[in-house]
């Protein structure tokens, strides 16, 4: 029996837009931090070895620190062997990271690529057969085609691939989808025994054998992601091989929708938020619908505003926000005031109930003297 960690889509590099100039370096580290724990679970778990299946670095255009960081980091574990298969993000070709003068010096004795230029024998009786991504956009299904000569006898065999199946992906048109039933045939002759992939960052199994499986990325990535944030630990034998679900991430993207109509309702949305663990490791993107008035929208304002400081990226989803706010008599009745300041209030007012261009502004405007009223009162 053979114990590996199969990893993938590691995209170390990786920015977010919507991060702050606080919260990117604690993302863009964490997805090292994550490298050195995988390194520690294949120690602690007795693994010959870690399979990253492509995407390792972003782009291949990353900076120096992230090479170089990335290797102290596998370097760590010297007794772990972390075989890299070059994906999408960064495929081997004449610019590829993985043959950049940085890499090729620095490269610890325990990193190897799988360039597919042959089986690599990784452990005793095992082999990987790598299937790189040598451009952008590959003309064939790269895994079908490893998969094409049986083992030697007394050998498992284990393909590492990258990419799209043909039943999870929406282009059914792309020649470098993965044809699943080539890889159920192979599983079921023999020639292969494991097939590791990447490219979709949730875990998921796929065909039917149990055999054949995404690890999904170990950091999460996007809120699209139903099961990030794991690697898999595999037992590979002659029979069954056993797939453990290692957790490993800890980052998170949530998506939470509210309807707005009160005050009931901002009680639970601020619960929400606040129950929240790990804010700083925490992305959140808010829908939110419904009506409230100018002194409830004033809170909420506040409540937003609070757990934008606590978390990693607190952010309304476009499509999902359709918020009115209508002044009533009752936002104003404290407000004491007179002259000017009174006719000032009558015009925002209007303004903000005429439904016309300015009223959006208006109603921000009239939210920002309650809120400013109130913080002096």
């Amino acid at each position: 029996m053979v114990r590996f960690i199969h990893t993938a889509d590691w995209q170390l590099g990786m920015t977010r837009h919507f991060l702050d100039a606080d919260a990117q370096p604690r993302f863009s580290g964490a997805r090292v931090d994550v490298v050195r724990t995988i390194g520690d679970l294949a120690v602690e778990r007795g693994c010959a070895f870690v399979l990253v299946c492509g995407d390792v670095f972003e782009t291949n255009h990353v900076e120096r620190q992230i090479v170089v960081r990335a290797f102290d980091a596998m370097a760590a574990t010297p007794t772990v062997t972390f075989y890299l298969l070059p994906g999408n993000h960064d495929p081997l070709d004449a610019a590829s990271v993985f043959r950049s003068p940085t890499f090729v010096e620095h490269c610890p004795s325990n990193v190897v690529v799988l360039d597919g230029t042959g089986p690599v024998e990784a452990a005793p009786g095992l082999q990987l057969v790598g299937a790189p991504w040598r451009s952008k956009r590959p003309l064939t299904d790269l895994v079908s085609s490893a998969l094409t000569e049986a083992p030697p006898a007394g050998f498992q065999r284990v393909v590492a691939g990258h990419g799209a199946v043909d039943h999870l992906s929406p282009d059914d048109a792309s020649p470098a989808l993965i044809r699943v039933a080539d890889l159920d045939d192979a599983v079921a002759s023999g020639r292969v025994h494991y097939v590791a992939l990447g490219d979709r960052h949730s875990t998921t199994s796929v065909g039917k054998s149990g055999r054949i499986w995404y690890s999904g990325a170990p950091e999460a990535t996007d809120f699209r992601e139903t099961d990030p944030g794991n690697v898999l630990l595999v037992d590979l034998d002659a029979d069954q091989p056993r797939v453990e679900i290692c957790s490993v991430g800890r980052w998170k993207f949530v998506r939470h929708d509210a309807e707005l109509t009160g005050d009931a309702d901002l009680d639970l949305l601020e619960a929400f938020l606040e129950d929240l663990p790990d804010k700083d490791r925490t992305i959140v993107r808010l829908g939110l619908v419904g009506q409230l008035c100018l002194t409830e929208k004033a809170r909420l304002d506040s409540v937003l505003a609070h757990h934008s400081d606590r978390l990693a990226s607190l952010q309304g989803w476009e499509r999902r926000i359709d918020l009115l706010v209508l002044p009533d008599d009752a936002d104003f009745g404290g407000l004491e005031l007179a002259g000017f300041a009174q006719e000032g209030l009558d015009d925002l007012r209007q303004i903000a109930a005429s439904g016309g261009d300015g009223a959006t502004t208006a109603q921000d405007a009239l939210g920002l003297l309650l809120r400013m009223v109130g913080s002096s009162s």
